[in-house]
């Protein structure tokens, strides 16, 4: 299995920034994929998932923000990410899980694969 993460940089503070996840080795529409980050001297924590019938979870800071979502026939995972604030820089991680793609859940421990990263900074 291989996830390729790109899209990140730099970004002003209330800027867009569009994420994407190229997946391969892996039956794409039968995975429940995230998306994790890991900011400086903070742990991983989960930003958002998608399962089957596009159902989605976010976490509460995002919400409204930030939207999930996966292209079946391409593999691909995205994130697209509006009025981003200084508090959302990271490495921003693609994950895929093994578990049931019905089990919605965004704790790390439970995703199995995962991308190198692609940094994001949101800063003037």
């Amino acid at each position: 299995v291989q996830l390729v993460e790109s899209g990140g940089g730099l970004v002003q503070p209330g800027g867009s920034l569009s994420l994407s996840c190229a997946a391969s080795g892996l039956t794409f529409s039968t995975y429940r994929m995230a998306w994790f980050r890991q900011a400086p001297g903070k742990e991983r924590e989960g930003v958002a998932t998608i399962g089957g019938a596009y159902s989605t979870t976010y976490a509460d800071s995002v919400k409204g923000r930030f939207t999930i979502s996966r292209d079946n026939f391409n593999n691909t995972l995205s994130l697209q990410m509006s009025s981003l604030r200084p508090e959302d820089t990271a490495m921003y991680y693609c994950a895929a899980t093994v578990r049931p793609i019905g089990r919605v859940t965004l704790e790390e421990a439970e995703y199995n694969y995962w991308g190198q990263g692609t940094q994001v900074t949101v800063s003037s």
